[in-house]
């Protein structure tokens, strides 16, 4: 079979680039090239920053290493556009928003295949180094998402705007692999990104720059309205924070929410931060056929990347005025950090039923 993978420079694609040369299939490399200069970044380890060269370079060797083709598509201008806009939007509207959820539908797994096809390269399925399963249902007729085996590295919330077209498409060689696993098989082959970290963050730099909102003092309040503190922009905060918000003494307070309208951020303590329900617009149905409008059931949820599924909820789909899908989620027992813009998970089991944007 002949597959393209997105290589990264990183041990993760460069470890499925191998396993799947090993399997037989005939394995090209292909990278997205996204730094344009544009902006000044820093140093961190990140998707989105001026190391890319030295990441590029990466994938180049490993291609060189496992004989196998590597083409670099420039990407740059169309997530300036898309991602970066939509980051900018987001955060500016007082909102937490899900830059590498967006990215992977519509760049990793669309616009980057998609220029691949276009220069001539031909294959048969798309692959990446994503922790995560799909599979084909055979009473359902869909494909579903599944957790990755190693619960601690499950990249599954991340691609759960994916679509059954792109699902259909795709492999994933990490999926029933640990992280231990995947770097003694680097370690073994001699590969140089045997050791190299893993990307922690999505820009390297400081993300007021991709921002471009210079600072704006406001307040910092309390729930009733009592001024405590100030701040240079809420821009600077999100929901559920803890740390660095430069309110001293007392009992520890938390960013409850955040008022663009006003330039305020909203501190609580931290009972005040737990919520226990939401409701997510902008739904993407992924292993599940959508719920009749009225119909529950019962599942578990993530409204962040990390940790595990939180179980005890109840999923409703109801319309708003305007006839727009609406998941409506309860958990009587409560969820701390609950962040509009961010993306809400549901899962079952392992199986990833549907995502909405919480609202």
């Amino acid at each position: 079979m002949k597959i393209a993978i997105g290589l990264s420079g990183g041990v993760d694609s460069s470890v499925s680039a191998l396993l799947l040369k090993e399997q037989g299939h005939d394995v090209v490399g292909i990278t997205m090239k996204l730094w344009n200069g544009k902006y000044r970044g820093g140093e961190r380890d990140a998707c989105f920053g001026k190391g890319e060269e030295a990441d590029i370079e990466s994938a180049r060797s490993l291609a060189s290493q496992l004989g196998i083709e590597y083409r670099v598509f420039d990407c740059s201008e169309e997530y300036d556009r898309d991602i970066i806009a939509y980051f900018r939007r987001t955060y500016l509207a007082g909102e937490t928003p899900n830059p590498c959820v967006f990215c992977n539908r519509l760049m990793k797994f669309g616009l980057l295949p998609e220029l691949a096809k276009k220069s001539g390269l031909e294959f048969d399925k798309f692959a990446t180094g994503h922790y995560a399963r799909v599979k084909f249902n055979e009473a359902s007729g869909r494909y579903e998402l599944l957790r990755a085996v190693d619960e601690a590295k499950d990249q599954s919330y991340f691609l759960c705007r994916l679509t059954q077209e792109q699902l259909a498409r795709h492999i994933f060689p990490m999926g029933d692999l640990t992280k231990r696993e995947v770097r003694e098989i680097a370690q073994r082959h001699n590969l140089s990104m045997a050791d190299k970290p893993d990307s922690q963050d999505f820009y390297s730099g400081d993300i007021a720059e991709l921002l471009g909102a210079e600072d704006k003092p406001g307040d910092i309040v309390t729930l009733d309205g009592r001024k405590i503190g100030t701040h240079n922009g809420f821009w600077h905060y999100t929901v559920g924070q803890r740390k660095g918000l430069g309110i001293g003494g007392g009992t520890p307070y938390y960013v409850v929410d955040l008022n663009a309208c006003r330039n305020e951020v909203i501190v609580g303590f931290e009972n005040d931060v737990k919520k226990t329900s939401l409701v997510a617009g902008n739904v993407n149905w992924v292993s599940i056929a959508p719920l009749k409008d009225g119909e529950e059931i019962s599942c578990s949820v993530k409204v962040r990347s990390g940790g595990k599924p939180r179980g005890g909820v109840t999923l409703r789909v109801a319309r708003d005025g305007e006839g727009h899908e609406l998941l409506h989620a309860s958990f009587p027992d409560g969820i701390a950090g609950i962040a509009p813009g961010q993306s809400a998970v549901f899962y079952d089991s392992d199986r990833l039923l549907c995502a909405g944007i919480i609202k």
